[in-house]
C-alpha cells in the first residue's frame, strides 16, 4: 500500500487535455505577432537604421570617389566635422537654416488656424474653396518650385509685373510719391532668402489648414454655447476656449513641421540654389553641395552636414516630448 503511494506521488504530473490545446495556440499567436512585425522591423532597418549608420560612418572617414567605391576610406574621426565648423559657410547657413525654418512655421500655422477658423464657419461653398486649398499640398514641389522661380523672375515675373502695372496706374492719375522699383527676388542676397520662405509658407499652409481644422471638428460645439451663454465674444471664445483645447493638436502640427521644414532642399534648390553668394543656403542645401554638386564630391563633410540637421531634429523632438510629459503630469 505505501509502495503504491509513493509510486503515485513519484509519477510526472501530465497536464490536462484542454490546457495543451490552449499552450499550442499561446505560441501560434507569438509566432503570428511576429509575423505581421517583421516587414515593420525589415523597413525600419533597411530604411532607417542602415542609412543612418552609412551616413555615420561616411562622417567618420575620409572619402573620396574611389573609395567611395572601392569602400576602404581611412578613418578620419571628428576631422569632418572640425572642417564644417571652421568653414566659412557654417554660420550663414545655420542663421539662414534657422530663419527658415521658424518664420515659415510661425506663418504656416499663423495662416493655416485663421482658414481653420473661417472654414469651421460651415458656410456654403465651404467644402469647395477648403478642397481648392489644397492644390498646393498636392502639387509635385518641383512644380510649386518651378512656378514660383517664374513668378519670381527679375524680367518676366508676374510679380514684377504687377508692380509695373501699379506703377504705371500710379503715373496715370498723377499720384506722387509712388513709385516702387523692381525687385531682383531670386538674384539679390537682400532678397533670396525671402523669397525661399514665401513660396514655402504657401506650399505649407494646406498641411496646418487640414491638420487644424481637424481638430477643430473635435472640439465639442457644447463648449462655445456654453462661453457665449456667460457672455464670452468671439474673441474670448477662440483665445480661453478653442486655442487651449486646440493646443496638443497644435503642438504636434508645429514638431511636424518643424522637422519637415528643417529638411527642405527642393524648394531652395530650384529656386536659388543656396545663391547668391550663399545667401538662401541652408544646412540641407549645403549638404546637397557638398557631396553631389562640386566636381570632387566632399562625402565626409556632406554627411556631417547631414548629421547635424538630424540632430537638430531630434533636439527639437526631444523637447516636445518633454513639454507634453508637463503638460500631462
Amino acid at each position: 500500500m505505501a509502495h503504491d503511494v509513493t509510486t503515485r506521488s513519484s509519477a510526472p504530473v501530465q497536464p490536462r487535455a484542454e490546457e495543451r490545446p490552449r499552450s499550442r495556440s499561446r505560441k501560434g499567436g507569438n509566432w503570428a505577432a511576429w509575423a505581421f512585425l517583421a516587414p515593420v522591423v525589415i523597413y525600419l532597418i533597411a530604411f532607417y537604421a542602415y542609412p543612418l549608420y552609412r551616413n555615420l560612418d561616411l562622417s567618420l572617414r575620409h572619402y573620396t570617389v574611389r573609395s567611395f567605391v572601392q569602400g576602404n576610406a581611412p578613418f578620419s574621426g571628428l576631422d569632418n566635422y572640425r572642417e564644417v565648423f571652421a568653414d566659412a559657410t557654417f554660420g550663414p547657413a545655420l542663421l539662414h537654416t534657422l530663419i527658415f525654418t521658424f518664420v515659415s512655421i510661425a506663418f504656416q500655422f499663423a495662416i493655416g488656424l485663421a482658414l481653420a477658423v473661417f472654414f469651421a464657419q460651415h458656410f456654403r461653398l465651404s467644402a469647395t474653396l477648403r478642397a481648392l486649398f489644397l492644390v498646393p499640398w498636392l502639387l509635385p514641389l518641383i512644380v510649386s518650385a518651378s512656378t514660383w522661380a517664374w513668378m519670381l523672375n527679375s524680367d518676366s515675373g508676374i510679380v514684377n509685373a504687377a508692380i509695373q502695372l501699379v506703377n504705371t496706374s500710379t503715373q496715370a492719375v498723377n499720384i506722387d510719391g509712388v513709385n516702387i522699383d523692381p525687385v531682383n527676388w531670386l538674384t539679390s542676397p537682400q532678397w533670396a532668402l525671402t523669397s525661399v520662405i514665401i513660396a514655402n509658407i504657401w506650399i505649407g499652409i494646406p498641411f496646418n489648414l487640414v491638420v487644424l481644422y481637424s481638430g477643430l471638428q473635435a472640439i465639442p460645439q457644447e463648449v462655445h454655447e456654453a462661453a457665449a451663454i456667460d457672455g464670452a465674444t468671439s474673441w474670448q471664445r477662440f483665445w480661453r476656449v478653442t486655442f487651449p483645447l486646440l493646443r496638443p493638436v497644435s503642438a504636434i502640427t508645429l514638431l511636424l513641421g518643424l522637422v519637415y521644414t528643417l529638411k527642405v532642399f527642393d524648394i531652395i534648390w530650384i529656386m536659388t540654389k543656396g545663391g547668391p553668394a550663399d545667401a538662401s543656403t541652408t544646412f540641407a542645401t549645403w549638404s546637397y553641395r557638398l557631396s553631389f554638386g562640386n566636381l570632387l564630391p566632399e562625402f565626409g563633410p556632406g554627411a556631417a552636414v547631414g548629421n547635424l540637421l538630424i540632430i537638430m531634429a531630434l533636439i527639437f523632438g526631444l523637447l516636445y516630448i518633454r513639454i507634453q510629459r508637463r503638460q500631462n503630469a
